[in-house]
């Protein structure tokens, strides 16, 4: 299906016109911000062709961080304080994804419960939450509050919020790793049905996202060493994950994918914390 939508898609458009349809399809699917339909789009709720979109992943997650960024500029402006304006900030993000991410965290942690890989699977595809799943929830909220809020006491307001827009787009282009290094764990999931990406359209898109993460170090005035761990960082754990999902699951999910940019968004965020 993804197949037949990218044929048709590219037949229609081209250039810069063909590059906007994939933002817009990625923006519409990592969030729930209202995108409307372009003119030259064929169809604006197609599933999406991610061999297409991963180039511009590393844009679509600048555009979606663009929410809690305002979110906490606002909150640091009205003197609301560096938690509370973390909170909102995190909060924010939540609301605009859907939290996407953070269920599939949740469902990754639940499937610590299964003894086999049939059983960690059907775990995963469950609607319901246990404790595993809420337990990893709860420590991946207050990780990421924890971190932003410490950071807003150490920087000024400009530099958080493009700390955010820098790891919003760097955590989703590394949770795409599991997607593009390892085959579908399942005939049925979407992780099947959206497609692999190539892998060497994967590493374009993080050369792009190491060069919007360098562009907005610098211009925020972040220290060189600490924009280099958040790009580190942020790699290294994609790499773990996808490893754990090979040896957990025998592939990738979607869970997976969603739980991937939830480590490297903490683990930037740390990373960059430990030079300020």
């Amino acid at each position: 299906m993804s197949e037949q939508f990218e044929q048709g898609e590219a037949a229609t458009v081209s250039g810069w016109q063909a590059v906007t349809v994939d933002l817009a399809h990625c923006v519409r699917f990592y969030s729930r911000l209202p995108v409307p339909a372009l003119p030259w789009e064929q169809n604006a709720h197609a599933l999406p062709s991610f061999p297409r979109l991963v180039r511009v992943i590393p844009f679509a997650g600048l555009l979606i961080g663009l929410v809690p960024a305002a979110v906490l500029g606002c909150a640091l402006l009205l003197d609301l304080g560096p938690w509370l304006a973390a909170i909102l900030s995190v909060g924010a993000m939540v609301l605009a994804t859907g939290a996407l991410h953070e269920d599939g965290l949740a469902d990754l942690a639940d499937s610590f419960g299964g003894s086999t890989r049939e059983k960690r699977l059907e775990i995963m595809r469950d609607s319901r939450i246990g404790s595993f799943g809420a337990s990893a929830l709860f420590l991946a909220l207050a990780l990421r509050i924890g971190a932003l809020a410490t950071l807003a006491s150490r920087v000024d307001g400009g530099a958080v919020t493009a700390v955010v827009l820098l790891v919003a787009s760097l955590s989703r282009t590394a949770g795409l790793m599991p997607l593009v290094f390892l085959s579908p764990a399942r005939r049925d999931g979407m992780s099947q049905a959206v497609g692999q990406p190539a892998r060497e359209t994967f590493w374009l898109a993080a050369g792009i996202a190491g060069g919007i993460a360098v562009v907005l170090g610098a211009l925020a005035g972040l220290p060189p060493i600490g924009v280099a761990l958040t790009l580190v960082l942020s790699g290294l754990s994609g790499v773990a994950l996808t490893g754990f999902a090979s040896r957990h699951l025998g592939g990738q999910t979607g869970d997976i994918a969603g739980a991937a940019q939830q480590v490297a968004e903490i683990a930037a965020l740390i990373g960059l914390l430990t030079v300020l």
